[in-house]
């Protein structure tokens, strides 16, 4: 194969998967076999401060603040998030900057089922 035609090769697959390079996520490591909560983490993000890497110029704002308010529902810390501050090539390449979030909000209570037992209409 020639150098022109490896080029090219290379040059389709990035543009393939170009979208999956700079979609957003939640920077997120952990560290196996952590002991405590405090040791646990060691990404940028913990579950009531989401941080988010995304791509400034194909990523709008307000999916990266759904993502956010996601991870704040998901981990039960608030009912939405709030943005924080904002990082550049804090991240990866294709996806350089980090957007950081505080979760705030009444988080929901699970509600207590009562099973009471009806009695059936005789007519």
């Amino acid at each position: 194969m020639s150098s022109r035609n490896l080029f090219f090769l290379v040059l389709l697959s990035l543009f393939v998967n170009a979208c999956s390079f700079t979609a957003p996520f939640v920077d997120r490591r952990r560290e196996a076999g952590a002991q405590t909560p405090e040791t646990l983490y060691v990404g940028a993000s913990t579950p009531e401060r989401p941080a988010i890497c995304y791509n400034a110029l194909t990523t709008p704002y307000q999916d990266v603040l759904a993502l956010a308010n996601q991870e704040c529902i998901k981990h039960q810390t608030g009912s939405y998030a709030v943005p924080e501050k904002q990082t550049s090539f804090t991240c990866r390449l294709f996806v350089p900057n980090h957007f950081y979030f505080k979760c705030a909000g009444a988080v929901p209570q699970k509600q207590k089922v009562v099973d009471i037992p009806m009695m059936t209409e005789n007519k």
